[in-house]
């Protein structure tokens, strides 16, 4: 039978559009009020992407980073007066490939299907653009990924959900880039890290007590956790890969992130606890597995899947949190990608380039396939 996406959410909303002044939108995450979002952007004529908050109502959007440089990856800490993102304005060096920061295979951050996917943030995102190479990794694929169909040439993400399959696909990262905390009482910035080698893709714990991100600063793309102030920071991961993406879970016990450890170009889904000692993967194919996002429940997560063999369509799926099981959420022939729950999970949020868009933008639903305790409603 037909998938059937009414299964699991309706009363769909588009929140950003170009007549915004938003040329592309995407990565969105929810305060935890669920009344503000935040969100990048590229303002229309620029070719980086910066930071926005908004009314879930679509009403008083405002850039909070500086307009200098590129930015990716905000999140609102949980007691909604300040926020996090990367940003490269204080050192505006130019972005790098990972090709060119160590002797391993091109090892993509942010590719999108062949001719014609978000993505999240030509160039993609945040982080830079998309470097030109071999399409073997996607068959039939053009030398440089490609946005959604007639949406220019990358995803509309940013690196924390940055993907890409096959040596063809590379994303670039700024040298520069760290994490600012940003408070909307005084309207200030604040930098948290200042370590050479890229830090960015971050996320508080719930407790807002410690702040998870992905860094170069060993040479490998890892996670790192360390304090709310950025001191004190920890290394999670060790195996070799690119290890980006990383959100607490809602006990704040663990920790789920995609990586490339098969080398294989393509992306899985990890979970591990807070130590960095009981890793597992979730997902163990030879699809792309991306950006995934804790549901408040704790019992399942949100990602986004594509499969290069083919042409292809990136959906959202949800997973349990042990793997066991599995669904399909998007059927879509546009792109959807980068998904996140609403705190008390009555919403889905998420970057599409649905409705025939000329680029990705922030959509809303209200999501019933999922109880807010985590029982399954929808895809028996």
């Amino acid at each position: 039978p037909a998938h059937d996406e009414a299964a699991w959410f309706r009363n769909v909303r588009q929140l950003t559009s170009m007549e915004m002044g938003l040329a592309r939108s995407g990565e969105a995450y929810f305060s935890p009020d669920g009344r503000r979002i935040c969100f990048q952007a590229k303002p229309t004529g620029q070719d980086e992407y910066q930071i926005y908050v908004i009314n879930a109502d679509g009403t008083g959007l405002e850039m909070v980073s500086t307009g200098r440089g590129a930015t990716t990856c905000s999140y609102f800490h949980p007691g909604g007066q300040k926020m996090i993102f990367a940003a490269n304005h204080d050192d505006l060096r130019p972005a790098v490939t990972p090709e060119q920061l160590e002797p391993m295979r091109p090892r993509g951050e942010r590719g999108g299907p062949p001719s014609g996917h978000p993505g999240e943030t030509g160039s993609s995102g945040a982080a830079g653009a998309a470097s030109s190479g071999p399409s073997s990794g996607h068959p039939g694929g053009a030398s440089q990924p490609a946005g959604p169909p007639g949406a220019g040439s990358q995803p509309a993400g940013g690196p924390r959900h940055g993907g890409g399959s096959g040596d063809g696909y590379a994303w670039q990262y700024f040298p520069g880039m760290e994490i600012y905390e940003y408070t909307f009482a005084t309207r200030t910035l604040r930098r948290l890290t200042n370590v050479d080698g890229y830090d960015a893709e971050c996320a508080y714990s719930p407790d807002g007590q410690w702040i998870v991100f992905s860094s170069m600063r060993d040479g490998d793309q890892e996670i790192y956790i360390c304090d709310a102030d950025g001191g004190r920071a920890r290394r999670i991961t060790h195996a070799p890969g690119r290890d980006g993406g990383p959100f607490f879970s809602p006990d704040g016990r663990r920790i789920v992130y995609r990586s490339d450890r098969a080398g294989n170009g393509n992306l899985q889904i990890f979970v591990n606890n807070v130590e960095g000692t009981a890793e597992k993967a979730l997902t163990d194919n030879e699809t792309f597995n991306w950006c995934p996002f804790w549901h408040p429940s704790g019992k399942w997560i949100v990602f986004t899947h594509a499969d290069f063999r083919g042409r292809p369509n990136f959906d959202l799926y949800v997973i349990r949190e042990d793997g066991s099981e599995r669904h399909r959420v998007t059927s879509d022939p546009a792109f959807d990608g980068l998904p996140v729950f609403s705190p008390d999970g009555k919403y889905l949020m998420w970057t599409s380039s649905r409705g025939g868009l000329a680029s990705p933008q922030v959509f809303i639903a209200e999501f019933v396939g999922l109880q807010p305790d985590g029982m399954l409603r929808a895809g028996r």
